[in-house]
């Protein structure tokens, strides 16, 4: 299992180059202005970071009790990732169309676009975190 101060660094990492790369795409692709993107991406940011903590914390035991260990191959990354943008997609939605001034509708565009971007992010980010800074006595498999 990751320490404490781990799950720290990688949800950090995660959301500051998340935000680096998300904020002008959206506000070019909706366009909006990148004052009101940034402050729903900043918003969402900080929901996403208690989430993923949560969300991870949560994610490692419930594999621990099924599988005995944490270990990830592809499939699971897959699986992983659209969990975590599902759950993340129904808490922000409906703040993001009061924030906004947009339907629901609308804010449920922005939110899947979102989504997509962050479920493909998430996944590379990842694979890369877990290479970079991997767990003590853990190897990864990518075929499992």
């Amino acid at each position: 299992m990751r320490t404490t101060r781990d799950r720290i660094r990688h949800t950090i990492s995660f959301e500051i180059i998340g935000l680096l790369i998300a904020t002008p795409l959206a506000a070019l692709a909706f366009g909006l202005p990148l004052a009101d993107v940034g402050v729903v991406g900043l918003g969402t940011s900080l929901a996403a970071a208690l989430w993923n903590y949560v969300y991870n914390l949560g994610f490692d035991h419930a594999l621990v009790r099924l599988k005995g260990d944490t270990s990830r191959g592809v499939p699971l990354r897959v699986l992983h990732a659209v969990l975590f943008e599902g759950g993340l997609m129904v808490m922000l939605m409906p703040i993001i169309a009061w924030y906004l001034g947009i339907s629901l509708f609308e804010a449920l565009a922005m939110d899947v676009s979102f989504a997509l971007f962050y479920m493909g992010y998430a996944f590379v980010f990842n694979l890369a975190y877990d290479r970079v800074f991997p767990v003590e006595g853990r190897r990864e498999t990518l075929a499992a």
